[in-house]
């Protein structure tokens, strides 16, 4: 059965694969940096009343299925995540290896999820995994 959410006067299931990617697509999301990025972005989501259903994070990318109300529109969300997020990286967790304010690139990918959700979930879930099998092709 399709769950439904609900709002004063709309029903609604609003879901989208969404990537992120650092500046320069740079190699940067990992060990502690990778920990406490996660725990931003839930914590960000959670402000706008936005649910990250699922999501992996990569070395140089991150990859989201989110469930954003209908009040509000993807690139409203996606900037304030990616702008508050980069505030937090550079005050709470001072790393070294960004610079500036601009950790994140300007653009990002998204796409709806509609009746294909499972797939989309298995496709985030399995991403790091594909990644990996794509590599060994090469050696």
């Amino acid at each position: 059965m399709h769950e439904w959410e609900s709002l004063s006067h709309v029903r609604w299931d609003c879901k989208y694969h969404v990537v992120i990617v650092p500046k320069y697509r740079k190699k940067v999301l990992y060990g502690k940096l990778k920990r406490e990025l996660g725990e931003i972005l839930r914590d960000l989501a959670r402000q706008k009343g936005v649910d990250i259903e699922e999501g992996h994070l990569m070395a140089d990318h991150i990859h989201m299925c989110l469930k954003i109300p209908p009040k509000f529109s993807v690139a409203f969300v996606l900037g304030f995540m990616k702008g508050k997020s980069a505030v937090r990286i550079h005050r709470k967790a001072g790393h070294k290896k960004v610079t500036g304010m601009n950790f994140w690139s300007r653009g990002y990918c998204v796409s709806t999820v509609g009746l294909d959700e499972p797939t989309i979930k298995k496709y985030i879930r399995e991403q790091e995994k594909k990644e990996n099998d794509q590599f060994d092709l090469f050696e």
